[in-house]
């Protein structure tokens, strides 16, 4: 089985232009392909898994990655799966991120000695003179088909901003730039995606003749990659001062059940015929199915220490009622009046609810435990030392913990 065939039977393909070319290319790995990033965050999340994943496979099968981050791009905003229009940052922000990303990507992408690059579009967008644009390349687009991309559809009602209008163009201009200065001749991208992707392959041809080689592919799941990074708490993210690798553990094990083995298939590098075995897993076997997923994500992402703490922290919290590596919320002097806090502050302040209204709405309803011990009374007030040495385990529903101290 070739490479192009496992990314088959993995569920990572969607849509293709030239199938047969694009198999020969990455299947003997002749493929300069490139995925891109949005720099909007100063670290990469869950919604970004795949794509990682992905770009690890194919150089693992020879083929050679660039990583377009899009400084310049960012400048614009991506209306693609939004209601409203990103807010602007700061050339000095978007750096910023940008030199978060590639540290990030290094565990999953080897850098050295030529084997990948990491690009960032501000390098030719930003010097773009506006009236070559609309010559060069705004002239083999057409507003009508535009306008039908989903992308765009979606937003027209709520309006669309002309400096979001531009999007399309701008993507389009970056694998037409990569394709000529690096010889991309394969990008890669969400379903979201597709329009701006066929757009660029559109230019490349449309420049440079029906000849030349530039290809595109899609994610089957990129779009639902993206909505794994959210939960009711925020992103999950990759960097362990945001997400610790105890919570991303836990992330990946409180996956539902019917997504567990969707999940290992398409993120996780163990062998398909190991993967096929688990097709007819139920019951019981789901919850060792999520511990395989959950311990596979970690180990590659934080490395196989961490993914090991998380594994036994996992373990010991739900046989023992506590872990070690559990989160932790340190409270201070400040948080206490008259020597007291009350349980809502305490769960607004865990981080395991963000408001105090669903914090009483979670007591009420029977989801708040402290120790064990299920708490009942919306008013009920801790004294700072209840807080002392080991602190107290919060716990709210049946899978969010945290360890809650105090240095007062």
């Amino acid at each position: 089985m070739g490479i192009y065939e496992e990314l088959q039977a993995r569920g990572l393909i969607a849509q293709v232009t030239d199938e047969e070319e694009i198999r020969e290319l990455v299947n003997n790995g002749k493929a300069t392909f490139y995925i891109g990033f949005d720099p909007t965050a100063d670290s990469l999340h869950v919604g970004h898994f795949m794509a990682l994943c992905l770009m690890k496979r194919l150089q693992e099968a020879g083929n050679k990655p660039i990583a377009l981050i899009g400084g310049g791009t960012a400048m614009i905003g991506d209306p693609s799966g939004r209601t409203d229009m990103r807010q602007m940052m700061t050339k000095e922000t978007i750096q910023h991120n940008c030199e978060c990303f590639k540290k990030q990507m290094s565990r999953f992408i080897d850098f050295s000695e030529g084997k990948a690059l990491m690009v960032n579009n501000a390098d030719w967008l930003l010097d773009l003179n506006y009236i070559e644009v609309l010559r060069d390349v705004g002239a083999h687009f057409s507003v009508n088909r535009m306008l039908a991309a989903e992308c765009y559809k979606q937003r027209m009602e709520k309006g669309l901003s002309f400096l979001e209008f531009n999007y399309m163009i701008m993507q389009s201009y970056d694998f037409y730039a990569l394709y000529q200065k690096y010889g991309c001749n394969l990008q890669f991208g969400g379903d979201d995606q597709w329009s701006n992707m066929l757009g660029g392959t559109e230019l490349i041809r449309r420049k440079l003749g029906k000849n030349a080689s530039a290809m595109t592919i899609t994610l089957l799941l990129n779009s639902e990659g993206k909505k794994m990074g959210k939960t009711q708490s925020g992103a999950v993210w990759l960097d362990p001062e945001k997400t610790s690798p105890f919570e991303f553990y836990q992330y990946w094990r409180n996956v539902a059940d019917a997504d567990v083995l969707k999940c290992i298939r398409m993120l996780t590098f163990l062998p398909l015929e190991e993967i096929d075995k688990m097709d007819s897993w139920e019951g019981a076997q789901l919850n060792t199915a999520k511990e395989i997923l959950a311990y596979e994500l970690t180990k590659l992402v934080h490395g196989e220490e961490e993914a090991k703490k998380a594994q036994d922290a996992a373990k010991a919290l739900f046989s023992q009622g506590a872990a070690a590596d559990m989160p932790t919320t340190t409270l201070t002097g400040a948080d206490f009046t008259d020597g007291s806090i009350d349980i809502l502050t305490v769960l607004v302040k865990s981080g395991l609810v963000p408001s105090k209204s669903e914090a009483r709405r979670a007591v009420q309803q029977g989801g708040v435990a402290v120790d064990g011990e299920k708490v009942t009374d919306i008013y009920q007030a801790f004294a700072a030392d209840t807080f002392a040495g080991e602190g107290i385990v919060l716990k709210k529903g049946k899978k969010n913990f945290r360890r809650i101290m105090t240095t007062a």
